[in-house]
């Protein structure tokens, strides 16, 4: 009989666990919501004891329904820059998370960049000086919630990305771990040495023993019988960011192999093998994962604006009912028209990153029709990643092996069919939505001895919708050129 696991998948919006079994099939998932909180312009927070709660609901869910009770191993992905302060011991949170969408860091970026620190932040954690990631928001914390910086430096109070919350938890404070992904987010991590640095520490006021150990993301972090959901405990083993562990899932093994995360954003990651490399301008280079104390690392690039441009064609403008309209509609017409949309509506991210850019639509004529304007929006999305991917090939000295696509918008064929056509490349569509989760179960399988290798994981069979390209590399060139004359104009 084959062996089960639960891949508990917390992100932004809920958290699922999804069961799977040691070949990669998904048997059966559950999913519980939570709260977004806005407690004032450019803030955003999460209430962590309800993620807690959702995941412990989640579970019930599905022992409700299925015989866990020889459940091999539990894994867990997570949103990743999210940051989480509670207690030793309890591991009640001491406070709201505070998410990776939350701006109120951004201060404290500014003085560090006008310090002249960005430089060195760059060259040993490889991200941007951006709020973005976590350790500004803990900046913000240790200079306005003086009481918590105190338990923090006093050891009661602990630090952790969403994983190392939840492994806590799952482990009853016995486990006090992240994985090197995640850590690897938080701009207080060498990705080099792997190993906390003490001076970007102490830049950003965290003391470095709040801060938890950091394992491989295929080792064990003790064992779980989630407070009594599961008749026994069982490893808690594969731990991963969730971009990353989407890669993974995509067994992406190999340098030049790239996944695309077609989501509200667009999340690009690009295997550049075992060795750092300072990305270009525009990217920044990740920790893939860690396997047996072996790094993998990826340029990493984030597109803003993908399905959520979609959304603002449906609440903002009406053209649309529903977006699984769009294929219909750019299918409709002959081309675009000459329309393009930027979506600039916060600014353009990778590979431009200017925040002050503003969202147009240009070439509109007394012939323009919604569908033309629904094509651009589609097509808009193809733009960007094909900007990145360029950006990727300029700085990453391999040449792109295969694309590997994910998410919600990959079930729109038109979209699909422009990404192939426009990058040039075989896009391969995962047939299992849940990319995240299998990212981190798989990383689970190979911890736990359930399959041997990385090649026995790229092995297994798998679905895939495969999309060659079939539009002239000439044709691709020229609307490209149109793209970044229409881009010129937002900068």
């Amino acid at each position: 009989m084959s062996a089960m696991l639960v891949s508990i998948d917390q992100s932004t919006s809920a958290t699922k666990a999804v069961l799977l079994d040691d070949r990669c099939a998904v048997l059966d998932k559950a999913s519980r919501g939570h709260r977004q909180i806005y407690p004032q312009p450019g803030w955003v927070e999460h209430d962590a004891e309800e993620i807690w709660q959702n995941t412990l609901a989640a579970l019930g869910d599905l022992a409700a329904r299925q015989d866990l009770s020889q459940l091999a191993g539990l894994s867990v992905t997570n949103q990743r820059e999210t940051i989480v302060v509670f207690e030793r011991g309890t591991g009640r949170p001491l406070r709201r998370a505070m998410v990776w969408q939350c701006r109120r860091g951004e201060p404290f970026c500014r003085e560090l960049r006008e310090a002249g620190h960005e430089d060195v932040i760059r060259c040993r954690t490889g991200l941007r000086l951006d709020t973005y990631f976590s350790a500004s928001k803990l900046k913000w914390l240790a200079r306005q919630e003086l009481d918590l910086a105190r338990k923090l430096r006093e050891g009661d109070a602990l630090i952790g990305t969403m994983d190392a919350y939840l492994v806590y938890r799952l482990t009853g404070g016995a486990v006090f771990a992240t994985d090197a992904t995640n850590a690897s987010r938080t701009l207080l991590y060498d990705i080099r040495q792997l190993r906390w640095d003490e001076e970007l520490c102490a830049l950003f006021d965290v003391p470095i023993r709040a801060l938890p150990e950091v394992r491989d993301s295929t080792a064990r972090f003790g064992e779980t019988d989630a407070g009594g959901i599961l008749a026994r405990g069982v490893p808690l083993c594969g731990v991963m960011g969730d971009s990353q562990a989407s890669l993974f899932a995509q067994r992406c093994f190999q340098p030049g192999m790239v996944k695309a995360t077609f989501g509200t954003g667009t999340s690009v990651l690009l295997n550049i093998g075992g060795a750092f490399r300072r990305p270009p301008e525009g990217l920044v280079c990740a920790l893939a994962w860690v396997v047996q104390g072996r790094p993998t690392y990826a340029y990493e690039g984030i597109i803003n604006y993908s399905a959520a441009t979609v959304a603002w064609l449906k609440d903002q403008l009406g053209l649309i009912r529903d977006a699984n309209e769009t294929e219909a509609l750019a299918a409709a017409v002959e081309d675009n028209g000459g329309v393009y949309l930027v979506p600039a509506f916060a600014g353009l991210s990778a590979p431009y990153w200017k925040p002050e850019a503003r969202a147009a639509i240009v070439g509109l004529t007394a012939h323009t029709r919604r569908e033309h304007v629904v094509r651009a929006a589609l097509e808009s999305i193809g733009f960007q990643l094909r900007d990145v991917l360029d950006l990727m090939k300029s700085g990453a000295g391999v040449a792109v092996q295969s694309l590997h696509g994910d998410g919600g918008s990959t079930a729109n064929r038109f979209l699909m069919q422009f990404v192939a056509d426009l990058c040039g490349v075989e896009l391969s569509v995962a047939g299992v939505p849940e990319s995240s989760a299998l990212g981190a179960a798989s990383a689970g399988m190979l911890g736990l001895g359930l399959q041997p290798s990385l090649e026995a994981l790229a092995a297994l069979p798998r679905e895939w919708t495969v999309y060659r390209p079939q539009m002239p590399p000439q044709r691709a060139r020229a609307l490209l050129q149109d793209w970044h004359s229409a881009v010129q104009r937002v900068l």
